[in-house]
């Protein structure tokens, strides 16, 4: 992952009012999408996300991610309305060892009597940036011609 895009993502995942959230698919190819409020980038650029249930729908369907080479998407959306949408891929559960460790005694710091199942790293393949204003701004370009009637008829009003 470049350094560019780890810094947006890590500018995202530094502020305690972003919101992030995990989508993968099940064995038949439904999304199921979850919040993932421990999310976090480690030193070498992958996304760490703490399965805390081990029979949870999401540590099932990473589990059929990796071992089918599946992808998963995960959202991150900011308290300024900016999101960031990255496509990545399970590169490895650690359920044991130091690493494993060090996250199990956050979980229990934080939450009391609480369990970690897994701790996935997850290798970010790309990032889409689908904040609405931006996504606004390449329709236009895109199809200039293409308005809400409504948008014609009323005058916006000025503050």
């Amino acid at each position: 992952m470049s350094t560019e895009l780890r810094q947006q993502i890590n500018k995202l995942l530094s502020n305690p009012a972003t919101t992030a959230s995990i989508a993968t698919l099940n064995e038949d190819g439904v999304p199921w999408s979850v919040p993932s409020p421990f999310l976090r980038l480690d030193e070498q650029g992958r996304l760490v996300h703490l399965e805390l249930l081990e029979t949870s729908t999401t540590h099932r369907n990473l589990l059929r991610s990796i071992w089918f080479e599946q992808p998963l998407s995960i959202t991150l959306t900011g308290q300024d309305y900016r999101v960031l949408v990255i496509t990545a891929r399970p590169y490895k559960a650690l359920i044991s060892g130091p690493v494993f460790s060090s996250y199990y005694s956050e979980v229990g710091a934080r939450l009391g009597d609480a369990d970690l199942a897994a701790v996935w790293l997850l290798e970010p393949q790309q990032l889409r940036d689908e904040t609405y204003l931006l996504r606004k701004a390449r329709e236009e370009e895109l199809h200039p011609f293409h308005l809400h009637l409504d948008r014609l008829a009323v005058t916006p009003v000025k503050p």
